[in-house]
């Protein structure tokens, strides 16, 4: 029987494409890479011009962006081989006022979430058909960082839910630090929160805009970083908080659940969201208690215990399982049965 003839034909079904370089996409592109050697493609909606009966497994993101892929899908063959991944703004917000996410819900044959606290965040009938598959990222070596100042840096587009006004207020409290100093990446998906930084980085000359940013460029940027702050008022399993902590970069973030899933109920680096007194005080302790028995030595190690959750052979692993879940059992052939010989 010819390779091809084996091989899996899946589909991912990313409203994110490359051209939005964001975690839905970075998720999209890795699984496909992971998923190798089975054919998998990625399309922003299915049924796409290479949709066939062939197409055996459906990975969907967003319950409510990719509505109309799934009800497609679930027309033309069911439940089976679907699979809904399910996104911050579909588990804390979505799924409560939209019948589109609740409909995609209901129709998937499995939920994958990617924080360990997602599963709470559905209905309890839901929950058995629920899969936690923590997102990845390659290693990279811990670099050493001067006692001299501390550098921050925040990753994420500016918009709402990424709530960078909590960042821009505590980089004012914070303008009389002169060795402390704050960077923020990301593109202005909001203008006006994109008038907000450039005023800000007027007002304060610890803090900068850098703008939207190639994906290799921002995890230098952590890697060289004392801290990176997270500072979400909603998650579903934020790259950037993997990225930093398989890099040895402690992380001071908002405590919301698609945080607290990734970092752990006992991390000492959370903030009350849309406190920027709060976050400004950790990045003051973290700047002036150095040492190891200072904070950030604190949250480096509370990190390090948890890297191993985002090794890229544990999320292979458990996507291949996934895959696995989602195809139908091979057909018994009647040699095969009990006391048939």
């Amino acid at each position: 029987m010819p390779d091809s003839a084996l091989r899996t034909r899946i589909v991912i079904v990313s409203p994110a494409l490359a051209d939005a370089n964001n975690g839905n996409w970075q998720t999209a592109r890795r699984w496909q890479q992971m998923l190798a050697p089975h054919a998998v493609r990625i399309v922003r909606e299915w049924p796409d011009v290479a949709a066939s009966r062939q197409d055996q497994v459906l990975l969907a993101l967003h319950a409510r962006r990719s509505a109309v892929s799934i009800a497609a899908w679930t027309a033309a063959r069911g439940a089976a081989g679907l699979a809904l991944v399910l996104t911050g703004t579909d588990l804390y917000r979505d799924i409560h006022s939209s019948e589109e996410a609740r409909q995609s819900l209901a129709l998937a044959q499995r939920l994958v979430v990617l924080q360990e606290l997602g599963p709470d965040a559905l209905p309890a009938p839901l929950r058995p058909k629920v899969r936690v598959i923590f997102q990845s990222t390659t290693e990279r070596r811990a670099l050493a960082k001067s006692p001299r100042f501390l550098r921050a840096v925040m990753v994420g587009h500016l918009r709402d839910e990424k709530s960078p006004q909590t960042l821009l207020a505590a980089a004012r409290l914070l303008t009389d630090q002169a060795r402390l100093f704050i960077d923020h990446i990301g593109d202005a998906l909001d203008p006006a929160l994109g008038d907000e930084a450039r005023a800000t980085a007027v007002a304060c000359p610890n803090y900068r805009w850098l703008g939207g940013q190639a994906h290799e460029a921002t995890r230098r940027r952590i890697q060289r970083a004392h801290v990176l702050v997270h500072t979400s008022r909603m998650e579903g399993g934020a790259h950037v908080i993997m990225e930093a902590v398989r890099s040895g970069t402690p992380v001071i973030a908002s405590n919301i659940a698609g945080n607290i899933g990734m970092l752990g109920k006992d991390y000492a680096g959370y903030f009350e969201w849309g406190d920027a007194a709060a976050l400004a005080a950790l990045l003051q302790r973290c700047r002036h208690t150095p040492g190891p028995q200072g904070l950030l030595a604190q949250l480096g190690a509370q990190c390090a215990r948890r890297a191993p959750l985002f090794d890229p052979a544990v999320e292979r692993s458990a996507l291949l399982n996934l895959v696995r879940e989602l195809l139908p059992a091979p057909a018994t052939k009647p040699s095969d049965l009990p006391g048939k010989n």
